[in-house]
């Protein structure tokens, strides 16, 4: 035998030749086993359901034998009910298992099955007892089947239904970003959206898709932090401008990027979300991923504004630029009046500027019409100021 230890499929053995499993039956089975391979270690395994299957007044004894270890069981809905858990002991230890099944689901993956020696069988015969021997598994259309799917290569895990409508939606605003269609998706979100035009693309269309395609959601990979901002950082992954949210980087998250990561250093990171519109990716931290259909409004607003940043010109140069004295007609004419204004006053030439025609002709006509000019100062007028004059004097006589 293929070592001293017994893993003995209770279920199936309580139901040989039963139409519903036995408890005594099993017990029976046990105390046989030990009788004919003494000094063994013998693991009984049932399925979740036992309990419930078997006759309610040995239900106590079987609650008893549970509880003293006597039998074991796997978590309710393990799959192949207790076969798989079954299994994984025997593996792990190297155990013979008493059976009369052939875990035909199972021959792709424990392929020691086949071995002479590892896999026993056990009938009742009236009158004599249980009688135990060596057996070979049974091959069949389920056995095959699961040969042929342990023989496919390893498949890479399925991509959401939400990744891949981003995936479609990118690459067509990639192709077409100006058609009619383009529009029209992007304004399925709300009012808002079609107002104002979605913020330029983080990445080039095809690093993104070779991006999302090889690094589904959840999974982990290495990542260059380039630089901070105020609500995160920076990372080049794959060829991909991604972005770290401090949600990403801590629980409660930091209070800046720069308590957790390093400029120019290389660590690993979570695939957290995809930003199909803007071609985004969204990291964390192993350990405080949160992995989502969409991306945070931290990470788009600090995306968005990067990018604008990327963008623009020096602050420096514009500066210089502002304050660069600029020559116009208006300029070169002040400078000219300034200029011939500080001549005229250096050589005494400055002269008051003459008083307005009006004023001096209205002075000179109260006070001595003679010399008033005749067109400032009309003869009635004249003759008016004349006679109001001699009647005054008149009257002072």
């Amino acid at each position: 035998m293929a070592g001293q230890h017994f893993v003995v499929d209770g279920s199936n053995l309580a139901t040989e030749g039963r139409t519903a499993p036995s408890f005594a039956q099993l017990r029976e089975s046990v105390a046989a086993l030990r009788k004919e391979y003494p000094g063994v270690t013998i693991t009984v395994v049932v399925d979740a359901s036992f309990e419930h299957r078997i006759d309610a007044e040995e239900h106590g004894a079987f609650s008893k034998a549970e509880a003293e270890g006597e039998v074991v069981s796997p978590p309710a809905g393990a799959i192949g009910r207790g076969d798989g858990f079954l299994l994984q002991i025997s593996d792990r230890t190297g155990a013979t298992v008493l059976s009369n099944d052939s875990f035909q689901e199972f021959h792709g993956e424990y392929e020691w099955l086949f071995d002479t020696g590892r896999l026993v069988g056990a009938k009742p015969v009236p009158g004599v007892g249980w009688i135990f021997s060596l057996r070979t598994p049974v091959r069949g259309a389920r056995s095959h089947k699961a040969i042929r799917e342990k023989e496919k290569p390893e498949r890479q895990p399925k991509t959401p239904k939400v990744v891949k409508a981003a995936i479609a939606e990118a690459t067509a605003d990639a192709l077409e970003p100006q058609s009619p269609k383009a529009r029209r998706r992007r304004s399925r979100g709300g009012r808002s959206r079609a107002k104002s035009p979605p913020p330029g693309a983080v990445n080039d269309p095809h690093p993104f898709l070779t991006f999302v395609i090889d690094h589904p959601l959840g999974s982990e990979l290495a990542g260059l932090v380039e630089e901070f901002s105020s609500h995160g950082a920076f990372v080049t992954a794959d060829g991909v401008r991604c972005y770290v949210p401090l949600a990403a980087m801590g629980d409660p998250p930091p209070n800046s990027a720069r308590a957790v990561l390093k400029r120019g250093e290389t660590r690993r990171f979570v695939v957290q979300a995809v930003d199909a519109p803007r071609r985004g990716v969204e990291l964390a931290v192993p350990g405080f991923a949160h992995v989502a259909g969409s991306p945070t409004d931290e990470t788009v607003e600090a995306v968005t504004a990067g990018e604008r940043a990327r963008g623009r010109k020096p602050a420096a140069a514009k500066t210089a630029k502002a304050t660069k004295p600029v020559k116009t007609a208006k300029t070169a004419k002040t400078a000219k009046a300034a200029k011939t204004a500080k001549a005229a006053k250096k050589d005494g030439r400055a002269r008051r500027p003459a008083r307005p025609a009006k004023k001096v002709a209205k002075k000179v006509t109260a006070n001595a019409p003679e010399n008033v000019p005749e067109k400032a100062s009309p003869p009635a007028k004249t003759a008016t100021v004349n006679t109001a004059k001699k009647r005054t004097r008149r009257r002072r006589r």
